[in-house]
């Protein structure tokens, strides 16, 4: 619901006013959101078997979260 809260428009000029609001609005509707960029954590490649496994010793956990 629109409301003219002050001044006294034409017919003309809240016509013109309502269909800028809806144009605006049906705009809004028809885009899609992005959809949102993906962590390199929950990217299921890098749990593949072929990825660089860290040998165990007293640095491994330095590499452990290594990308492959």
């Amino acid at each position: 619901m629109i409301k003219v809260v002050r001044g006294n428009p034409t017919p003309e000029e809240l016509a013109a006013a309502l269909a800028v609001v809806q144009a605006r609005a049906a705009v809004g509707a028809t885009v899609a959101p992005a959809a949102p960029a993906r962590s390199e954590w929950s990217n299921p490649a890098r749990l593949a078997a072929g990825r660089r496994v860290p040998h165990p010793g007293p640095r491994a956990w330095r590499t452990s979260y290594w990308p492959a």
